[in-house]
């Protein structure tokens, strides 16, 4: 029998690719329609590693990909939110998670694929409703990912008549360690195993390939996905590494368990086809289910060997920005008002050194152009918005209660202040975005135009700093220098300005150069205003 080379190869990466785009758009509709809260789901119920697994299995389903959940998990672990063990049963429970999309797979609707990635796309079309809209993404996405999988399937049916492909899966039954360096390689490029199951699924049902050599290649394809979590720990913290390395070790240590008792977990495999009567995507969508729950299981209560052995593998300590608040205790509330209020000062003031490291970090960046300085910021910058949040969330509970004239000035000044520090980290996140802007568009700034930002940048710092200081001490010598210092930081921003101005119409620097240097200039004065704001209402009171 001739086969069509060309209709094949093009069939399968248009199957492929649509396969794909269906996976990428039920995940986000799926996040969509529930509602985008899922780092408040991993902050919240990760307390102890069985809620971490079920947490992890949950957040999968909704995203399709155990890949970004442990992304998302990384980046938690890295802002403080969550410890090495609590990040391990997250990774455990993507990998359960991740399962979902073959035994969708295996419920054999094909049929109907295109009638409900119609509805999905009338549904994105036809209503402005934004729920309804998500749930139609995430129709069209279903139904992409079936058409994907029967374009596939179609592409991949030859293979079965093909000597060459035949001596392969012969080669990968009689040593399965060929069939799992297949299931990883593939993986990696695709970056998705439930792309690669779905392919697996595809051949075993067009019976291009046997049970004895699809069960390696599912055990490689777990080890494959774990590439996009170490993409995305390159460059991160120590922790960030650590969390990935884990879902490294922890497919690997599985693979190489199951490829010891392979005879075995095929028997079981072959038995439960036969007693359940399972259609072949089943079978595999099973056999993938099965793995990675017994893998969970055998592994989950050496959560804290795993932790230890990837701390020893990747040694040295971490600087973490603690994104929780450290001083409020909603109990002191009921107890005192005047404790609470004192509470929320001693936080306030926490952020307030948040928001001088955060403008330090962006100074070192621009200066520098180092990208570990501009994520440190971005992350204090985040620390900042959930602390904002949090303390005004306490200071409103105090305001439910009775208080003196006195506090009251006080609980006012408290919320003036929170608002005022979190506006210093929008402005440094402005002026990261800026420094970005000019390495991506390769902008050029003067050495004279490098030396009046960095002057202006040291003077912001110190008004910085000595506003938090007035704030903790209720210092009025260092307020009445805030307000000295903003000054001459306005006199220097109206000075810098023109000077850059005729520096542009000489040519010494392009306008785009200008814009960046005018606009971060701004950013500076506005973060200014916003430390002596404090100061002035410890100069009031």
């Amino acid at each position: 029998m001739d086969i069509d080379i060309q209709s094949l190869i093009f069939e399968f990466l248009g199957g492929i690719g649509i396969f794909l785009l269906g996976i990428k758009f039920m995940g986000e509709g799926l996040q969509r329609s529930a509602g985008d809260r899922l780092r408040e789901l991993l902050d919240k119920y990760t307390s102890n590693p069985f809620l971490g697994v079920l947490t992890g299995i949950i957040v999968t389903v909704l995203i399709q990909s155990s890949s970004g959940t442990t992304v998302l998990t990384v980046g938690l672990v890295s802002a403080g939110f969550m410890t090495l063990r609590q990040a391990i049963g997250v990774i455990m429970g993507a990998n359960i998670g991740t399962t979902v999309t073959a035994f969708i797979i295996g419920i054999d609707i094909g049929e109907y694929a295109l009638p409900i990635l119609a509805i999905g796309s009338f549904m994105i079309f036809f209503f402005n409703n934004q729920k309804l809209t998500a749930i139609g993404q995430a129709l069209f996405g279903f139904g992409a990912l079936f058409f994907g999988l029967d374009l596939m399937s179609s592409g991949m049916s030859p293979l079965r008549d093909l000597e060459a492909f035949h001596n392969l899966t012969l080669s990968m039954s009689e040593t399965p360690i060929l069939g799992v360096v297949i299931g990883t390689v593939f993986t990696m490029i695709v970056q998705s195993s439930s792309a690669t199951i779905g392919i697996l699924q595809g051949l075993y049902s067009q019976e291009a390939i046997d049970i004895y050599a699809a069960l390696p290649v599912l055990l490689g394809d777990n080890i494959g996905t774990t590439i996009t979590a170490i993409i995305a720990s390159l460059g991160a913290s120590i922790t960030a590494k650590r969390a990935a390395l884990t879902h490294v070790v922890f497919n690997l240590i599985g693979a190489i368990f199951f490829l010891v008792f392979l005879g075995l977990f095929t028997s079981l495999i072959v038995f439960f086809e036969a007693q359940l009567n399972l259609n072949p995507q089943m079978t595999i969508a099973f056999a993938h289910g099965s793995y990675n729950l017994l893998n969970t299981a055998i592994q989950f209560p050496f959560i804290g060997a795993l932790a230890w052995l990837v701390t020893k593998l990747i040694p040295g300590e971490d600087s973490v920005i603690e994104y929780r608040p450290k001083h409020l205790d909603p109990l002191v509330i009921k107890k005192s008002s005047s404790l609470a209020l004192e509470q929320a000062k001693a936080e306030i003031v926490h952020m307030g050194e948040f928001a001088y490291r955060g403008l330090e970090e962006t100074s070192k960046f621009i200066s520098s152009s180092n990208p570990k300085h501009s994520e440190t910021a971005l992350q204090i910058e985040g620390a900042l918005n959930n602390l904002d949040h949090k303390v005004t969330e306490y200071l409103v509970d105090i305001s439910a209660d009775s208080m003196t004239k006195l506090e009251r000035a006080k609980h006012s000044f408290l919320l003036d202040s929170v608002r005022d520090i979190e506006r210093i980290g929008d402005h440094f996140e402005n002026i990261i975005e800026l420094g970005e802007y000019k390495i991506s568009n390769k902008v050029n700034l003067t050495e004279q135009a490098m030396e009046d930002l960095n002057n202006m940048i040291d003077l912001t710092l110190l008004a910085v700093k000595q506003a938090v200081e007035s704030l903790n001490d209720r210092d009025k010598e260092a307020a009445l220098e805030v307000t000295k210092k903003e000054e001459q930081i306005d006199q220097m921003e109206r000075n810098y300005r023109k000077k850059h101005i005729i520096r542009v119409n000489e040519g010494l620097c392009s306008a785009t150069a200008g814009i960046v240097f005018v606009d971060i200039l701004s950013n500076l004065e506005r973060i200014g205003d916003h430390a002596v704001n404090i100061a002035e209402k410890i100069l009031e009171d």
